[in-house]
């Protein structure tokens, strides 16, 4: 069950009731280094399932994660998946919301009070959004949009604003913490250096996300590949084909993983044939494809 976009605060683009049927899949097919998923879902779940009970610890959590890494490396579809994953482990003890912060979603003319667009944000809608299910999960894209590093930020863009909105998130994330335990929140950016170094100071985990190397783009491939079989089983032997696998994967040095995942489309859409009739895919089309995308990486 989702809010409609006009029922939303200022800021907020998504709510949502978890578990859900149409939220599986991310976190199953999403190919990342052995330990990366177990870490993470274990942060989450110990706060959002004791977080009231770890308060009075000297270093308590501040429900904080942050997935940091360059643009295609999944950071977003992580957490989306990771809140379905925490939610169905958590479901015995009751229903998890999924709420998703978009910093460039407030209107315009709040642009000149962001320290109170941000802070309202904080002490208000997400402390009501979080009472009404024993669990809550917040995404916040873009971290550096709402807590910009004020040791470097420019004069030439409204210091004074910026300054105001970062220590908003400070003191948003304290009060947070104090009144809703049992909230996490799961902050991605592609420009790390850009996040003030308070918040990152918060964070109970961060998370560096990675360019994936030969033998992950070779995994993602064979993935992308099954489910297409799962579609037309012809193409079983191309998904199984782990020497073809990893010949592709060697000409995809440097892709991100969405990227990987589209060159397996673009193969398809390569000849009219195989577009028309997916089951005449063949080796040659991964490997030209891949080719031409490799001579298109900037």
């Amino acid at each position: 069950m989702a809010v409609t976009a006009a029922a939303l605060p200022p800021g907020v683009i998504g709510v949502h009731a978890l578990p859900a049927d149409h939220h599986d899949g991310p976190w199953d097919s999403m190919v990342v280094p052995d330990g990366t998923k177990e870490r993470l879902l274990s942060q989450a779940l110990l706060v959002l399932r004791h977080g009231h009970r770890l308060t009075a610890l000297s270093a308590a959590p501040h429900g904080l994660i942050v997935l940091a890494g360059p643009p295609g490396t999944g950071k977003s579809t992580l957490a989306q998946g990771l809140a379905q994953a925490a939610a169905l482990a958590l479901a015995p003890h009751g229903a998890t919301t999924f709420v998703e912060i978009d910093p460039h979603a407030f209107p315009s003319d709040m642009l000149g009070e962001s320290q109170r667009a941000v802070a309202r944000l904080f002490t208000e809608v997400l402390p009501e959004i979080a009472a009404r299910r024993p669990h809550t999960i917040v995404l916040v894209d873009e971290l550096e949009a709402l807590a910009v590093r004020r040791s470097t930020a420019s004069f030439e863009t409204n210091p004074v604003d910026v300054h105001r909105a970062t220590d908003a998130v400070l003191m948003g994330l304290d009060s947070l913490r104090a009144r809703c335990p049992h909230v996490v929140l799961v902050a991605t950016t592609n420009f790390i250096a850009a996040v003030d170094e308070a918040v990152l100071s918060r964070a109970d985990l961060v998370l560096h996300t990675e360019l994936p190397d030969e033998t992950t783009i070779a995994a993602i491939l064979r993935s992308s590949l099954a489910g297409l079989a799962d579609n037309w089983p012809e193409l079983r032997p191309l998904a199984e084909d782990t020497a073809l696998h990893a010949k592709v994967a060697g000409r995809c040095v440097g892709f991100d993983g969405r990227r990987v995942r589209k060159l397996v489309l673009a193969a398809m859409a390569s000849r009219t044939e195989v577009a028309l009739r997916p089951p005449l895919l063949c080796a040659d089309d991964l490997i030209a494809a891949a080719d031409a995308e490799q001579a298109d990486l900037p």
